[in-house]
């Protein structure tokens, strides 16, 4: 196989997309490349180990937890989404496969398949339900949920982060294949909030 010699600069999907519209309700921006991984581990081995990288395996399904700007979202019995900068893939990997040494499991890089947006404001559960058929009340969808859930005809991982100020802030997680298509949904959405 061929092998490249030089660090090979991954460019995102939304790289050169116009601006999603910015106001006092709302706010969205494109999120720039990430390291990304799905991580399969048996439920009992999850619990057993508790964590991985500082991040908690053990927690209930639909839940996020973060950790130095690492995100683990639990999206099944024997699920996650990990997330972290773009330079910490190989830091992050070495460090789940220590944590998991012995145990059955896979860990998929999938940094290149994803893009994501976040979205803040007081409108942001408003301009995520035009596309999202889940119940994002304030006090139904917290902060720490994730779920995988569809936006318009696009399935997402959605999951609620910690509120900036008592503002909720959203990141929406997708296929780049889809990146155009949510964007533009977004930005069609926001425009009435603007």
């Amino acid at each position: 196989m061929l092998e490249p010699r030089a660090q090979v600069r991954r460019i995102g999907i939304l790289d050169h997309t116009v601006p999603i519209a910015s106001s006092k309700a709302v706010t969205a921006r494109t999120l720039g490349p990430q390291t990304r991984f799905v991580l399969r581990l048996a439920a009992a081995d999850a619990a057993r180990i508790a964590q991985v990288a500082g991040l908690t395996l053990a927690g209930p399904i639909n839940r996020a937890n973060e950790y130095q700007r690492r995100t683990a979202a639990r999206l099944g019995p024997d699920e996650w989404l990990l997330l972290a900068p773009e330079g910490e893939a190989t830091a992050l990997r070495d460090a789940t496969a220590a944590a998991l040494a012995g145990c059955h499991h896979t860990l998929v890089d999938i940094s290149h398949r994803n893009a994501a947006i976040e979205i803040t404001g007081r409108a942001a559960p408003d301009v995520i339900n035009a596309g999202c058929p889940l119940d994002l009340g304030l006090d139904r969808f917290k902060p720490g949920d994730a779920t995988r859930t569809l936006f318009g005809k696009v399935e997402i991982v959605l999951i609620r982060l910690d509120d900036a100020g008592g503002v909720p802030v959203y990141r929406l997680e997708f296929w780049r294949s889809f990146g155009r298509f949510v964007h533009g949904f977004i930005v069609e959405v926001a425009r009435e909030f603007a």
